[in-house]
């Protein structure tokens, strides 16, 4: 039975409504669509998944008679003014719940609310699977010789990644399933993201080795298989390192036609956008980002990019705001603090910018200039350094940097 087999089974309508009745069955459309993203996942066609609308749920022996693992059960009703929709995904042996959401939205707009709703579902039902087929993967003895279990469960560790230490862990687990079958193009996808990732959190102490292999292995993958939204997700990521901002736009743009729901790829479009000097249309993906993915460790950095877009456009007040929210939600990112900074600068509250500009040179100690930060900073179109030297770096000035 594939590590990661699953059915998504038709939602039941507890409102005998029938315009909720093509609601319903069109969430468990789009999810069957949407869940065989992840590595070797096997997921029962709709069709045969109907057959059990309307029956008695035995989650037991509905795994059994499909041979998967993991069930999808949902219901919508109506409560109130707000259409509610409940989740939950069940392991198909134990009868164990491993997670559920509820959300609520406004019926008014039902075309809205079901693509909003399948995208978060989507994005949250793929990481839960993730992290019960390495649960089980870890439990069932040494991870050393299959090497579609070495890529779950180094997804996992990749998707946790906040240091260095565990980022290069997840590497290892990468480069040991490549070593093991030196043709798997998932195995150079991920080692290929994990070094891009290394030098985009200023991590990398090999910045021109990693990027090298990362576009020998990434233009390899992408190459094998045009349609796989992570080869050119990470790929998309590597060219903005390059700076080859245009490029970096395409690959992005393509990942998110080809998987709509990767949060991280609205995320890393509006960095590209931000880069490109143009925040309109960076805030516009960003949010898109945040809206798939409200929580989580990417969100920081989603406030962060905000505020960058805002402060770019002379917005200072809705800039402040989100760079307070990216601090708050996690104050060692030393770039938020510095948004910060220059925002607060630029709204003449002094005393707070130079604390919040302290804070970040404290955690960056090497860009305590504007000359450092641009030499630091080898990114960036002549359009966005433009508008950065009229807002941002302005800011930073009043808050005490020096320009050398």
């Amino acid at each position: 039975m594939p590590r990661l087999s699953i059915v998504v089974l038709p939602f039941a309508n507890f409102s005998n409504d029938p315009e909720l009745e093509h609601f319903a069955d069109g969430i468990a459309d789009d999810l069957t669509t949407d869940l065989p993203r992840t590595y070797g996942a096997f997921v029962i066609a709709r069709n045969t998944a109907f057959t059990f609308k309307g029956k008695p749920v035995d989650v037991k022996k509905i795994g059994h008679e499909l041979g998967v693992r993991y069930v999808v059960e949902g219901s919508v009703r109506r409560a109130g003014d707000l259409l509610r929709l409940n989740v939950q995904l069940t392991d198909a042996e134990s009868g164990a719940h491993l997670w559920a959401d509820r959300f609520d939205t406004d019926p008014a707009d039902l075309a809205h609310a079901h693509n909003e709703i399948t995208g978060r579902l989507a994005r949250s039902l793929n990481l839960k699977l993730l992290e019960a087929a390495s649960f089980r993967i870890e439990g069932a003895g040494p991870l050393d010789a299959d090497p579609q279990d070495l890529l779950i469960y180094g997804r996992v560790m990749f998707n946790r990644a906040t240091t260095p230490a565990i980022l290069q862990e997840a590497q290892r687990v990468f480069e040991r399933a490549l070593e093991i079958e030196p043709d798997s193009i998932g195995a150079k996808i991920e080692i290929g993201y994990a070094l891009a990732v290394n030098v985009a959190n200023y991590w990398s102490t090999s910045v021109q080795q990693d990027e090298a292999r990362a576009e020998q292995l990434l233009v390899q993958a992408r190459d094998l298989d045009p349609n796989n939204y992570r080869a050119r997700a990470a790929l998309g990521l590597l060219r903005r390192l390059q700076n080859r901002l245009d490029e970096s736009r395409i690959e992005l743009e393509t990942a998110i036609a080809l998987a709509p729901n990767f949060a991280p790829g609205f995320l890393m479009l509006g960095t590209t956008l931000i880069l490109l000097g143009e925040p309109e249309a960076a805030i516009l993906e960003t949010n898109k980002g945040l809206r798939l993915s409200p929580s989580g460790a990417a969100v920081p950095g989603a406030y962060a990019m905000l505020s960058q877009g805002h402060l770019l456009l002379g917005h200072v007040e809705p800039a402040i705001e989100l760079a307070r929210k990216a601090c708050a939600s996690n104050p060692r990112l030393y770039y938020t603090h510095m948004l910060l900074a220059a925002a607060l600068g630029l709204n003449g509250e002094l005393d707070e910018a130079r604390v919040a500009l302290m804070q970040g040179i404290k955690l960056r100690p090497e860009l305590n200039s504007l000359a450092r930060t641009r030499e630091y900073m080898t990114w960036g179109s002549p359009k966005y350094w433009a508008l950065r030297k009229s807002t941002i770096d302005l800011g930073l000035r009043r808050a005490g940097m020096p320009d050398e």
